[in-house]
């Protein structure tokens, strides 16, 4: 809710929600000692539907061919490069379709358990997220 991800409205007639689910992650020291636990919310994107829910999808990631040639022509027109990891990128990227989620349990707002989340922003496995 901090990051703006979603908004809750009533369910529009004719719609269906996406699944989620949780995922629970330790961070080990090089000990194996668990110094931080991490949760996430992730969209089950096989629950989506195509020219519903979305209408293109994307790579995760450049082939490497694509990186040669991309690396090749900048060499060859002197062009200087910089590198960017991009760590939150799924998190950050405005949808254009419109998808709706049940409230999470645990976090169901107050006085609102019959409204879903109209997700604004992406989250991890939306087929349309590496957009």
């Amino acid at each position: 809710m901090e990051n703006n991800t979603w908004i809750l409205i009533d369910l529009p007639s004719g719609c269906k929600p996406v699944s989620y689910k949780w995922i629970f992650k330790k961070k080990l020291r090089l000990n194996d000692i668990v110094y931080k636990h991490k949760i996430r919310v992730v969209v089950k994107g096989f629950t989506e539907q195509k020219d519903i829910n979305f209408f293109d999808t994307y790579f995760l990631v450049a082939r490497i061919f694509s990186i040669k040639i991309f690396l090749a022509l900048a060499f060859i027109h002197n062009m200087i490069m910089h590198q960017i990891d991009v760590k939150i990128a799924f998190l950050n990227g405005d949808l254009e379709e419109e998808i709706y989620m049940d409230q999470q349990k645990g976090f169901i707002a107050k006085r609102q358990e019959n409204k879903v989340c109209k997700l604004v922003k992406s989250l991890y496995e939306l087929k349309q997220a590496p957009k």
